[in-house]
């Protein structure tokens, strides 16, 4: 299988997953290392206090991860299925206007293929910090991802 491209990620998350579409993520960035998605301020998804809803928060950062494990894992979704295992949140500051996560790997993709191929089911965190369009950290969160071998 050919590595994914940026466009092609991005495009399978918002036909595979509509609420991607619903909350009109926009994918910014993506490497190996990295992921960048945004939210883009829309009063439909406000909360009681005007900023982005906790909700679309989570949403916004699990969707930056879920971008970061197809360009890592994609090539090896054909025996091994992707799901997250679980995630923990901590909303530090409120969030006003447009919100941008950035998800990083927590582990080499080397290391986790080696323990797919050795016939385990690897585990990886991947952490995202949320962000302001000014800069200001206003979620962490961590999602711990697995491999699970298709039988």
């Amino acid at each position: 299988m050919t590595e994914p491209t940026f466009a092609g990620v991005a495009d399978g998350l918002r036909a595979a997953v509509p609420f991607v579409r619903t909350l009109g993520l926009e994918f910014l960035e993506l490497s190996a290392a990295r992921a960048v998605v945004r939210l883009p301020d829309q009063e439909p998804v406000h909360n009681h206090v005007g900023g982005p809803h906790a909700g679309a928060i989570f949403t916004l950062g699990e969707s930056a991860t879920g971008a970061l494990v197809l360009a890592n894992f994609a090539k090896v979704m054909d025996r091994a299925t992707p799901l997250a295992v679980r995630a923990e949140i901590r909303y530090v500051k409120l969030a006003r206007g447009p919100v941008t996560a950035e998800a990083m790997l927590g582990r080499a993709a080397g290391e986790v293929l080696a323990e797919l191929d050795a016939g385990e089911r690897p585990e990886f965190p991947i952490d995202v910090t949320v962000r302001t369009e000014d800069g200001t950290v206003t979620t962490e969160m961590s999602v711990l991802w697995t491999l699970r071998p298709n039988r």
